[in-house]
């Protein structure tokens, strides 16, 4: 196993938590992806070897604030892409 498979960053899943709460039908997936990455690079990393041990020891609070943050972030993203999208 490499390295690069060893690790993960928790805010990609609640990326994905939060873009699939605010999908609309128009929405591509080229368009997706674009709010994905502006999203994630608006947030830090947090990385992770086993997901178990994330869970274990992450407050109820700190999840909360986390979810919070990543809703934040697709939402400023999806406006981004949006006023930024090639033709």
């Amino acid at each position: 196993m490499s390295l690069r498979d060893a690790i993960d960053n928790f805010y990609e899943r609640l990326v994905l938590d939060a873009i699939d709460a605010t999908r609309e039908e128009s929405d591509t997936a080229d368009y997706l992806t674009d709010v994905m990455c502006v999203a994630l690079n608006r947030l830090p990393g947090r990385y992770y070897r086993h997901t178990i041990d994330m869970m274990f020891y992450l407050a109820d609070e700190e999840l909360k604030e986390m979810k919070e943050k990543s809703l934040a972030a697709v939402r400023q993203a999806r406006d981004f892409v949006r006023q930024h999208q090639r033709e």
